[in-house]
């Protein structure tokens, strides 16, 4: 909750508002602590559940699940990032049919002006419209795999892997709501939505160890059942973060006019991309 409302509450502070340096660089060491999470933590849990020995050799250790169902995964996060921004698109025209009333009325008199401003209201309307696509599929994967490894934790009875456990969790799911934070106030949602979407993201990863306490009594992480949940849906998890980190988030900032323009500011995030995959990936060692 600290880290998704810490973009949120800070916008009073110059340096930390969404058109602020200081806010990209913070975006990216976020965005580098999401890929991480997909590649270095959901991923290799899947592999490990879905070709443990618990499972029959045919089909689960002849073909390679988890690659195949993160393929799809991201393919199919695809499929809405596009077919979303292409359905709210068509709304657009109409929304902003007056001011093109104005614009060629204003053209007519030979205000050239006109144009530029109709064409820049269109320009801020989608790219509103991509940051609310990419902030609702962001927060969709990260509650996913928020469900999974609280139910993980809960059910877990070792203390020797349940406390580096905590230690990854919080590291991870304070960046990891930074970056999505950063997502909801670019995509400029009224209080209600921000509320719930907080909300969603807070109480996901609570609600799988409680879940997971539980299950304790009945639920084994070693059943062939339990093994082949978690394995798919973290597959599916770590497709659509390593899309959403990949092509959303990092392709989408480091492409984008602002970083283009400036060597210095895109060297920076870069380096904090590596400093948050990094910190992240350092994490895998104890869990």
């Amino acid at each position: 909750m600290i880290g998704v409302c810490i973009p949120i509450f800070t916008t009073s502070v110059p340096a930390l508002k969404p058109d602020g340096d200081l806010f990209v660089v913070i975006k990216a060491f976020a965005c580098g602590v999401i890929l991480a999470t997909g590649y270095i933590h959901v991923m290799p849990d899947s592999f490990a559940d879905l070709t443990s020995p618990c499972l029959p050799q045919h089909p689960w250790h002849k073909f390679p699940f988890t690659t195949f169902i993160a393929m799809i995964s991201a393919i199919f996060t695809l499929m809405v990032d596009s077919f979303s921004l292409s359905y709210f698109k068509k709304k657009l025209p109409m929304s902003s049919s007056v001011n093109n009333l104005e614009t060629t009325k204003e053209l007519e008199l030979g205000h050239g002006l006109a144009i530029a401003n109709g064409h820049e209201k269109n320009v801020n309307a989608e790219q509103l419209l991509r940051y609310r696509v990419v902030a609702q599929v962001l927060e969709l994967g990260i509650v996913v795999h928020s469900v999974v490894i609280g139910l993980s934790m809960g059910a877990s009875e070792n203390p020797c892997t349940i406390k580096p456990l905590i230690a990854a969790l919080c590291f991870h799911q304070l960046f990891e709501g930074m970056g999505l934070g950063g997502c909801i106030l670019q995509a400029d949602y009224g209080v209600k939505m921000k509320v719930i979407m907080v909300f969603f993201f807070s109480v996901t990863t609570p609600f799988g160890i409680a879940l997971g306490i539980g299950l304790s009594e009945v639920y084994s992480d070693t059943s062939p059942t339990a093994l082949i949940v978690e394995g798919v849906l973290n597959a599916i998890s770590a497709g659509l973060l390593n899309y959403m980190a990949l092509v959303d988030l990092l392709a989408n900032e480091f492409m984008g006019t602002k970083l283009q323009s400036r060597i210095k500011l895109q060297l920076l995030c870069y380096i904090a991309v590596f400093l948050g995959a990094g910190g992240m990936s350092v994490m895998a060692i104890w869990a």
